[in-house]
């Protein structure tokens, strides 16, 4: 199973972390495992991009993810992540619905 921690501070996505697998098909194969990881990398990637954000970031194999959002930002930096990782648990949380017995939310 996947599972997925969300951490805040004061409501804000402070930091996450993936674990695990979904093993919900053959590997190469697992649509759930797909999906989370299209969906975590793609918004990483888009905080990195779009608000040039020095993440912390730690990922081995097996399925591991630890994103950390940096302390220092402008605010204007600040809510452009938060709208990025909030709209990542929104499509995490869509893909729990259908699939809940292959990944699990905690926020």
């Amino acid at each position: 199973m996947i599972e997925v921690s969300v951490f805040r501070k004061n409501k804000q996505i402070d930091a996450f972390e993936i674990s695990g697998h979904a093993n919900s098909g053959p590997y190469g194969y697992d649509l759930v495992c797909a999906g989370v990881s299209a969906v975590s990398f793609g918004a990483v990637n888009a905080a990195i991009e779009l608000c040039k954000a020095d993440l912390r970031i730690d990922q081995a194999d097996g399925g591991y993810l630890y994103v950390e959002i940096p302390k220092s930002m402008t605010e204007e930096q600040a809510e452009k992540i938060q709208l990025i990782f909030e709209a990542m648990l929104i499509s995490l949380q869509t893909i729990e619905r259908d699939y809940r017995k292959f990944i699990q939310i905690k926020d």
